[in-house]
């Protein structure tokens, strides 16, 4: 039987400052991608002032080709072939948050 490889990161409801969250989602990813056995982190920033979302979005885009795919939770539902593809690559069968437009998470694909 297959294991899960998905990782959740709440940066959202932490009380960091920006720049921390950034700085422990940096951390996460590049402990995680040296581990080598999650395939998918999905970030929550929560709703907010949408600052966090966008500065995640920001960095995630800065990070080009450093990933797999950065799917944004808008995207994530049947309708989007990398979704569909990360969902079944990372093992992820009950995820709340497939296909409920939630903009307060982005799912972050590890190559």
């Amino acid at each position: 039987m297959m294991k899960n490889k998905f990782k959740k990161l709440d940066i959202g409801h932490s009380n960091f400052r920006i720049d921390q969250a950034i700085a422990v989602l940096e951390t996460t990813v590049s402990q995680t991608s040296y581990e080598n056995n999650i395939r998918v982190i999905k970030i929550i920033t929560g709703h907010g002032s949408g600052k966090l979302k966008k500065a995640v979005r920001t960095w995630c885009e800065e990070q080009e080709g450093r990933f797999r795919a950065v799917i944004s939770g808008e995207d994530y539902n049947i309708f989007n072939k990398e979704a569909s593809d990360m969902r079944s690559d990372a093992n992820i069968k009950n995820d709340p948050d497939f296909g409920r437009n939630n903009s307060a998470i982005i799912y972050i694909w590890l190559w």
